[in-house]
């Protein structure tokens, strides 16, 4: 059974702050620099592909920087939003990013520390047919 989400009317504006940060590897895309991604994963990130594979805060980095370097040339677009806060401070974010080739379930934890935000895990998880 699917479970219905919804996200509390008082943490909306954070989750339009958040989706402006989701979905990360795509935002390389952005012409955003080395810095701005160094600045948003925190030191303990760690991220889970929509492989199954486990990925470190420095592989990531290399990638987004590849990415930034060589830009996707794709159409992509996310819906089905969902924000949960944990503790006021960590929040749980949840979307469907559906690009040409397939479609994923995404989830990342997000870390307020007074106005900055840290990303702190990320999982893909490929949705079959």
């Amino acid at each position: 059974m699917i479970p219905e989400l919804s996200t509390q009317p008082a943490l909306l504006p954070i989750l339009e702050k958040l989706k402006q940060f989701e979905p990360l590897i795509y935002a390389a895309n952005a012409g955003k620099n080395t810095d701005y991604f160094e600045n948003l994963l925190a030191p303990e990130f760690w991220e889970v592909g929509a492989s199954g594979r486990c990925y470190s805060r420095e592989y990531v980095l290399s990638e987004l920087e590849k990415r930034r370097m060589n830009p996707r040339n794709e159409a992509w677009h996310t819906d089905e939003y969902h924000l949960q806060s944990l503790d006021g401070a960590q929040y749980l974010i949840s979307y469907t990013l559906h690009q040409p080739t397939r479609v994923t379930k995404r989830t990342s934890l997000w870390r307020q520390e007074g106005e900055q935000w840290l990303f702190v895990y990320h999982q893909g998880t490929v949705v079959l047919e």
